[in-house]
């Protein structure tokens, strides 16, 4: 990587500009021997030694300003790299056109393939993209210290545009600089649902209710030029999580649901009546001026706006009235809002508010002001339809096992069988008999346990919140760790005393898809088992088939990797994907793919439009969902011009693997299934070693971080001292800290030695699938950019936290033997000599901020090891959290 290359300069210009102005800052704010630690990173020099001849010198407080340095530049850098993407982004589309992960790319593939308009269309009408925001903890950075970097960028962007004078510039970043430094990075207490909750809904007004509204004007304008029939559908929204998964939450519960929904109509309601009120302000036109259409008229003639100055101004008098009856659904809805026109009638549903806005819209363009309708009021138009009265759908999600719980004590109180005790086939026949009857087992009359109470309480309040903002409000039922037919049919009796399935005339209604989650290596091998055992039952099918015939199957990324290893996890999710699609197709039932991506690639992460053309064929069929969660979400959408980008490459990839043949062959089933075996076995050997837990627990900051204020929800299920108990994030979380990133490749290195000493021949079949198969190369190349981020130099510093050294060494060894067997195997297959040899961008992201991040990690190390000799001094647990956030952000993920 050049600093030279002219394509980057302007990034150097950038980070040279920042870098100065947090210079002057820590120089007015920190101490001789802080300033000269950070000019010796800056100078070059090896941050191993300089951590290690500052330490001695630095008390508390100063330790504390180096840490929060290192921290600042890192967030500096990532600020000016975000920048560059995104003018190399501009640039790209300037001067080759339509880039892939685009729409107009993918119309322009389709043209080529010859798919017609009436295919293209079908297929849109039947294309369902969500993106589904989640609270799982990965975020550690505050939302105020967000904003401020929010604030920097539109300063970088205003340097470089020209317009604003650059001394004002200066000014204005010195300003936004010394109040971070004054800022705590760390919450001083722990976060809570409700804060979650507003967290999550904030990146509406910050980006989506620009973004969305902007994708879909351009989606339409780029369709209507290469397919001029075909109408755009609602085929993307935003989905959420927040509020409704309780999984190994003890905090959510039905008040946290509902307030969800209050936090949602808040936000959205004020959105609505935001662009009313510009609409108000454009849509001046006079009588004198203009014809307007009766039901306009009508409209303004039951207007509360009787000034004078109004009364040749009819689409200003029907927007009044728009505004006083919109704000009065919002108040019933739970939005905490006002109108100057006071309140009318409410709104009864979103349909009914989209109607009034048609009906401007229709006479707009029947008398001359299309321009007016297709602007602000069609994005509006368009934004309800998609945001509806509840902005976006919640998932709700528990883990099977409680489920078990709640129907076994509904049996023991109705008199009926040991529920727990029975065998899995006469589970199902029970739970079947009692799904055919109208009797419900509930009664309002018996006190159940605290747990059950709390259960069925959700389910209700599922029913309330469905009944007051519309059935799409809570349209999925999520079960962790299903492995059974009867965890489905379990659930499916709880949504029954609830409401929310019904049999009416023999017909199973349901208002609520009931998703199965299948997470561990186990559970993804039998899935397809489960299915086609529901699948046969006519109960079920009844079900379906009022619910479209479509079923959803959430796929358990982070579990299924902690639980067999990154090689076993991605094959078994492959294979799963194509046995769902054989078995789905014999039933003639829609599938729909829920992937429970985490950020890190530990848990699935990696680029999306990538990851979905990868899919088995015929898995995708315009139909998929996947997870967005903590510092992933910040990444993506934290303003419009990239939350815009990032939803437009999930539409696009979804039609490209809908339509289009696979891009290149399928996976040598039988090479990869004999890497999958291999790996997992060296993988497996690992994890279940006697010493490997107590070592996993010492060299890893995994304690501190379950102690870090940035989620609800416990570290752990149970226990820290299991690793099936422990949740992916935290796991991941602690690999990234001390970096070995071991989730990520750990197996892969001794798979295919084994494989190459059974037959030297493999190797050439290995590097033929790495270039011809995209689920293959996205593996490897997933891999690769994780494995660039590992320090074994470090790592190995971590490992001397150990209580028992000799067991510690030894683990260590075979860790660092595994790295090297994995990177060499790695950079063999993809036939480079170095890795990222071929990712220039992420070559030259690491080294622009690998200094502070080896300085931040070697101090980290330094004062895990002070904590384990002293584990009451908060000071040290404070300073240790400061650098777990400053990793973090130097490495750009968590878990």
């Amino acid at each position: 990587m050049s600093p030279h290359n002219p394509k980057d300069q302007p990034l150097f210009d950038d980070v040279a500009f920042l870098s100065t102005a947090l210079q002057t800052v820590l120089n007015e704010n920190t101490d001789e021997p802080v300033r000269q630690t950070v000019a010796a990173l800056l100078a070059g020099e090896a941050p191993q030694a300089v951590i290690t001849r500052a330490l001695p010198v630095l008390d508390d407080a100063q330790l504390q300003d180096l840490i929060r340095a290192c921290s600042l530049f890192a967030q500096v850098l990532n600020i000016a790299e975000d920048a560059h993407h995104q003018r190399r982004r501009r640039a790209h589309a300037h001067d080759d056109g339509a880039a892939p992960s685009t729409f107009a790319h993918t119309l322009a593939l389709l043209q080529q393939h010859g798919t017609d308009a009436a295919t293209l269309a079908h297929e849109l009408q039947h294309t369902d993209v969500a993106a589904v925001l989640t609270a799982h903890p990965t975020e550690v950075q505050r939302q105020t210290l967000l904003g401020i970097q929010r604030q920097i960028r539109t300063l970088l962007d205003e340097r470089n545009s020209g317009h604003t004078p650059p001394e004002r510039v200066r000014e204005r970043l010195q300003a936004l600089l010394w109040s971070v430094w004054q800022t705590n990075e760390t919450r001083h207490f722990k976060i809570s649902v409700a804060d979650e909750i507003h967290n999550g809904v904030a990146y509406f007004p910050l980006s989506f209710f620009a973004a969305v509204p902007a994708l879909y004007r351009k989606l339409q304008h780029t369709l209507q030029a290469a397919y001029p029939d075909v109408p755009l559908p609602d085929l993307l929204h935003i989905g959420g999580w927040i509020g409704g998964d309780r999984d190994g939450n003890p905090f959510v519960d039905a008040d946290t649901l509902r307030l969800a929904f209050a936090r949602h109509a808040d936000a959205l309601f004020h959105f609505y009546r935001q662009e009313l009120t510009h609409l108000y302000e454009e849509l001046s036109m006079s009588v004198r001026r203009v014809a307007v259409s009766g039901a306009v008229l009508a409209l303004a003639a039951a207007s509360p706006d009787t000034e004078r100055a109004r009364e040749e101004e009819p689409y200003r008098r029907a927007l009044a009235l728009m505004m006083a009856r919109l704000v009065a659904a919002g108040q019933h809805l739970g939005a905490r809002l006002g109108c100057r026109f006071g309140l009318a009638e409410p709104y009864a549903d979103a349909d009914a508010f989209l109607a009034d806005l048609d009906t401007l819209h229709h006479s707009l363009c029947a008398h001359g002001s299309r321009v007016l309708a297709e602007g602000r009021l069609r994005d509006l138009m368009r934004a309800v339809s998609v945001f509806r009265f509840h902005l976006m759908p919640l998932d709700l999600r528990q883990h099977a096992e409680r489920h078990q719980q709640s129907v076994a004590e509904l049996f023991a109180q109705a008199g009926l069988e040991d529920y727990a005790a029975l065998d899995e086939d006469t589970r199902c026949q029970v739970l079947l008999r009692e799904l055919a009857t109208r009797r419900p087992l509930y009664s309002p009359h018996i006190a159940y346990s605290d747990d059950t109470a709390k259960e069925l309480a959700i389910f209700q309040a599922a029913a309330d919140i469905q009944a007051r903002y519309g059935t799409a409000a809570i349209a999925q039922y999520i079960i962790s760790n299903a492995e059974q037919p009867s965890d489905l049919l379990a659930v499916a009796l709880l949504l029954k005393e609830s409401g929310l399935i019904r049999n009416d005339n023999g017909k199973v209604c349901s208002s609520i898809n009931i998703v199965p989650l299948f997470e561990t290596i186990d559970a993804l091998q039998h899935c397809t088992a489960v299915m086609d055992t529901l699948f046969a039952l006519p109960w079920y099918r009844s079900l379906l088939a009022g619910r479209d015939n479509i079923q959803e199957i959430m796929l358990g990324y982070s579990d299924s990797n902690k639980d067999g290893g990154y090689v076993t996890s991605q094959w078994s999710l492959y294979q799963a994907e194509e046995a769902l699609v054989a078995l789905f197709a014999r039933y003639g039932i829609r599938l729909r793919l829920f992937h429970g991506r985490g950020g890190s690639v530990g848990r699935g992460g990696g680029p999306s439009y990538q990851a979905i053309l990868a899919q088995p064929p015929g898995s995708v069929a315009g139909q998929i969902r996947i997870t967005e969660q903590g510092e992933v979400i910040t990444a993506k959408y934290a303003d419009a011009d990239n939350a815009e980008r990032n939803l437009e490459a999930l539409v696009a990839a979804a039609l490209e693997a809908s339509l289009l043949p696979q891009r290149g062959e399928a996976p040598d089933r039988a090479l990869m299934q004999a890497l999958s075996e291999h790996a997992f076995a060296a993988y497996r050997s690992l994890i279940t070693h006697p010493g490997f837990i107590d070592y996993f627990l010492h060299t890893s900051p995994i304690r501190e971080i379950a102690s870090l204020n940035i989620g609800s929800r416990p570290a752990s299920r149970k226990t820290l001292a299991r690793i099936q108990d422990l949740r992916a994030i935290p796991w991941v979380f602690s690999w990234t800290q001390n970096r070995l990133m071991l989730p990520a490749w750990y197996g892969f290195g001794s798979a295919v030695a084994a494989l190459l000493q059974a037959d030297p021949g493999h190797l050439p079949r290995l590097q033929h699938m790495a270039r011809h198969s995209a689920f293959f190369h996205a593996m490897l190349s997933n891999m690769e950019q994780v494995m660039a981020k590992a320090d074994l130099d470090i790592a190995r510093a971590y490992a001397a936290l150990a209580d028992d050294a000799d067991t510690a060494q030894a683990l260590f060894a075979q860790i660092e033997a595994e790295f090297v067997r994995s990177r060499d195997a790695l950079l063999n297959i993809i036939g480079q000599s170095e890795l990222l040899a071929d990712n220039r961008s992420l070559a030259r992201s690491l080294t622009l901020r690998m200094p502070y991040l080896n300085a931040l990690n070697w101090l980290q190390a330094a004062l895990l090891a002070r904590l384990r000799a002293e584990p009451d001094n908060e000071v040290l647990l404070q300073q240790i959290h400061l650098t777990i956030n400053g990793v973090a952000q130097g490495l750009r993920n968590t878990g």
